[in-house]
């Protein structure tokens, strides 16, 4: 059993609903959200893509999971067109035994010090699919930044 059974599981197309924080205007923005997850070279790697919107403006973005047997932690790069721009973050983290991927990552946020980043995603039977982010201040405080949620399409 590969560590990223879960996922794996969840290889095809999912839509549903993106919100996030919007840190310009202190409210949620929502819209509409597809993720597509593919299984990446016979299961060693699992690529989530997906699209949403700001403002009415297209997004997009994609994290590549993997899994470290060596250090026993889930692996991760992510990069997203409005937060990421053209960088990539690495990310590290867990897999829970209910299949739950809890990565974490940095960013610099000059001239301060680097901040956090959370994303944490649940897979609920094959069938749903949970994508929740944290921003997390210098001080270690953990502030919601997107959260979204998929069903497969076509069921």
């Amino acid at each position: 059993m590969s560590h990223l059974d879960s996922l794996v599981a969840c290889a095809g197309r999912f839509a549903g609903t993106s919100r996030l924080q919007d840190p310009h205007a202190g409210s949620p923005d929502e819209s509409p959200s597809t993720v597509t997850v593919t299984s990446v070279l016979g299961g060693r790697f699992v690529r989530l893509d997906y699209t949403w919107a700001y403002r009415g403006a297209p997004q997009e973005g994609s994290i590549l999971f993997g899994f470290d047997a060596g250090a026993g932690e889930a692996t991760a790069h992510w990069i997203d067109t409005w937060h990421m721009s053209d960088k990539v973050m690495a990310c590290r983290g867990a897999v829970s035994t209910d299949g739950r991927f809890s990565l974490r990552g940095s960013y610099a946020a000059p001239p301060g010090p680097d901040w956090g980043w959370m994303i944490d995603v649940a897979p609920e039977g094959k069938k749903v699919l949970r994508i929740v982010m944290h921003n997390v201040t210098p001080e270690g405080l953990a502030e919601l930044a997107v959260e979204a949620e998929y069903a497969r399409a076509g069921s």
